[in-house]
């Protein structure tokens, strides 16, 4: 069990963030000790760990929280979930693939810059 404090530093999520996405209902299973202090065991690390990867590739937190609301209400909802999954993948994999393609023309300026660098080719934009 870790305390808020140390998952913000494991995280660099800061604690006002950790409680937002609980009120929120976007980390149903944070636990809580006798005086009322949040505890993050494997299971709510785990959801944190989704969270923060569904957040990292542009899910809103509003579609988060559907997920979320989904899995709790059971199994019947399952492939509303997959479905949900499924077009979040195709979204992340188009992102990727554009960023790919961004990545291919800043790697070819610099092969340019390199060979002005060289004197091998007229300056270029």
């Amino acid at each position: 069990m870790s305390t808020i404090k140390e998952i913000s530093e494991k995280t660099g999520i800061t604690p006002y963030t950790l409680r937002f996405y609980e009120r929120e209902g976007i980390l149903p299973c944070v636990k809580r000790d006798s005086s009322g202090n949040r505890l993050y065991d494997e299971e709510s690390m785990d959801w944190l760990n989704f969270v923060l990867a569904l957040r990292a590739t542009g899910m809103p937190l509003a579609e988060i929280r559907k997920y979320v609301d989904l899995y709790q209400k059971g199994e019947n909802t399952l492939k509303i979930r997959k479905q949900m999954m499924i077009m979040h993948k195709e979204k992340v994999e188009k992102d990727l693939s554009e960023t790919i393609k961004y990545l291919e023309q800043i790697n070819y300026k610099l092969a340019l810059y390199d060979m002005q660098e060289k004197g091998l080719a007229k300056m270029l934009p």
